[in-house]
């Protein structure tokens, strides 16, 4: 199936008098999750992960993933030719290919992303072209229509500012750079500053929208028509204009002679192209750091967020635990979100669950399928959350299957030396996640042992599982972590063909007196199975009893009799 698309659409290109085309994993808000119409990557080449670039061309087509996807891309886009970005980015790989002419859908891409690729094409006389259509949408006889579904308002009650309060500090920024306006292209930060909330992306609690912010605290918001209700326009009030979609390219006509405001990281070169005539000042999205310190009431609301769903997973282990000889993975996923769904709280997952057992546990975004499913054997590796109104959660947790093997206890010990050695560092202020990373794999690093994804990624407040701008990773950040911000704590090891294993918690940035530092938020048991406590150090060993201490303490009074009991037994193995 996958490679007559891929025949149909070189047979369009040719239409095109193209070579080849450039495929990312991209709508034209430049999210990481996409919407089912805009899942083009996913349609032509059969990958499913979070992020990519295919090049289709007539000398070979290629597909470019980062460490997390390495092995899955190899058995679902049997097609393309797969590259590591890292190692192998496709901007070299453009090197190594004769004279060709490329397209691309301008919408799809950013300046930022194009830039590497067009200086490489001119270098081997090769030229990139911004089509009109993209020819994908042209042979793609089934696709499904753009989400239109209903944008809900989100209460001060939850989110602890609002809309007017939040425009007004955006508004200040703009003026301080004596910018008229900002164009918005990210739907999550959107969604933020107008307090609302939707489900056009499956897990991802947003509308597809676009908006102008005008330094005047004035927003006009761009929607895919759909039906709006009396309660959503007094929510907005009389300062947010909500537009049609089709007038967007006007309203950024109207920015002509004006200083304009747009992150080149993540507006498509479309809107780029509307504003040739504004004065652009090129600068990140000024919503992002705002939205990223989360204020008083959003880090209660994650505190509530994490105790429900740290009991729900906790009953998941519990089930688990009476279960391992008749469970596979797809049946434990389904189980786990059973469990979640029992509390009336709960929205959505956060993402779809990983349930890998055995070798699949080495694939580190793995899906199971009906032809992968695997009977739970060797460590299982469950990765999942849950998005409640009040916040947003994410855990990862490895579970001993089978009697461990001395491989698999030293291996799973020095990924929890690194994740209690980021859980518990402290910090000067303007400290970087790059620069904490080396801190999560030393432990790995001093037996030639390392992981091919980062430390640590963002979370939203009832808003996406990813969110920037702050990370924990070997790539470059020039963000200072800053009191407020959530962030993952999942060091990993994977032994391709054998198992993996990863450790997960949120945790938020606190101050700890003049420097910054941690509280851990998930509160879910570690396996103590997997644990050679002869590699941890007795500071190590007093971090690990009084997590274990914490979680007992605030979710056991929650569980039933027996389950409170399996975990009194399961932390003091």
């Amino acid at each position: 199936m996958n490679l007559a698309r891929l025949q149909a659409l070189q047979i369009e290109l040719k239409k095109l008098d193209l070579d080849g085309f450039l495929i990312p994993h991209a709508d034209e808000y430049q999210g990481e999750y996409l919407p089912p119409h805009a899942r083009r990557l996913e349609w032509l080449s059969g990958f499913t992960g979070s992020a990519g670039l295919a090049i289709v061309n007539n000398s070979e087509s290629a597909i470019f993933v980062d460490g997390r996807y390495t092995l899955a891309v190899r058995e679902q886009a049997k097609n393309f030719k797969s590259y590591n970005s890292k190692n192998h980015p496709p901007n070299k790989w453009l090197l190594q290919q004769p004279a060709s002419k490329i397209g691309y859908d301008p919408w799809l891409h950013t300046p930022a992303e194009l830039e590497p690729l067009q200086r490489s094409a001119q270098t081997t006389g090769s030229s990139l072209i911004a089509c009109e259509y993209n020819p994908i949408d042209k042979i793609w006889q089934d696709r499904p229509s753009p989400p239109a579904k209903p944008i809900i308002p989100y209460s001060i009650y939850y989110s602890g500012e609002t809309s007017q309060s939040k425009r007004q500090r955006i508004s200040e920024i703009l003026n301080r750079k004596k910018v008229f306006a900002t164009i918005l292209t990210a739907s999550d930060s959107i969604a933020w500053l107008l307090n609302i909330r939707g489900n056009d992306i499956p897990r991802v609690p947003v509308p597809l929208t676009f908006a102008i912010l005008y330094a005047t605290g004035v927003t006009d918001l761009f929607i895919i028509p759909r039906e709006i209700d009396d309660k959503l326009l007094k929510h907005l009030g009389t300062e947010v204009n909500i537009c049609s979609l089709n007038s967007f390219a006007t309203a950024l006509k109207k920015l002509t002679n004006k200083s304009v405001l747009i992150d080149p990281k993540r507006t498509a070169i479309w809107i780029v192209n509307q504003l040739t005539k504004s004065n652009l000042i090129e600068d990140s999205d000024p919503c992002i750091l705002p939205k990223a310190c989360k204020n008083k009431v959003e880090i209660s609301g994650a505190k509530q967020a994490h105790l429900w769903d740290g009991i729900a997973v906790t009953k998941f282990l519990h089930w688990l635990d009476t279960k391992i000889d008749t469970t596979d993975e797809i049946q434990a996923s389904q189980q786990l979100e059973v469990i979640r769904r029992e509390n009336s709280k709960l929205h959505d997952l956060s993402f779809d669950t990983i349930s890998a057992a055995g070798s699949n546990a080495a694939i580190v975004h793995y899906q199971a399928t009906e032809q992968t499913n695997k009977q739970l054997h060797s460590l299982y590796l469950v990765d999942s959350g849950g998005q409640y109104l009040f916040g947003t959660t994410d855990v990862t947790r490895t579970i001993a299957i089978d009697q461990p093997t001395a491989e698999q206890k030293k291996c799973f010990t020095l990924v929890l030396k690194g994740h209690i050695s980021i859980a518990t560092c402290h910090f000067p202020p303007g400290t970087t996640g790059s620069q904490l990373d080396i801190l999560a794999r030393h432990a790995l690093w001093q037996v030639g042992l390392d992981y091919d994804h980062g430390t640590g990624h963002g979370v939203g407040s009832f808003l996406s599982v990813h969110e920037g701008p702050q990370s924990i990773s070997s790539r470059p950040n020039k963000t200072a972590l800053q009191p407020g911000m959530i962030l993952s704590n999942e060091p990993g090891y994977y032994k391709e063909g054998a198992f993996g294993i990863r450790i997960e918690n949120l945790i938020l940035v606190v101050e700890k007196g003049k420097q910054l530092g941690f509280e851990t938020l998930t509160l879910v048991p570690i396996d103590l199975r997997l644990v050679d406590f002869s590699l941890l150090t007795t500071n190590e060993i007093n971090w690990l009893k009084n997590y274990h201490s914490k979680v007992l303490e605030q979710i056991g009074s929650q569980l039933e009799s027996e389950a409170r009991n399996w975990l009194q037994n399961y932390i003091n193995n």
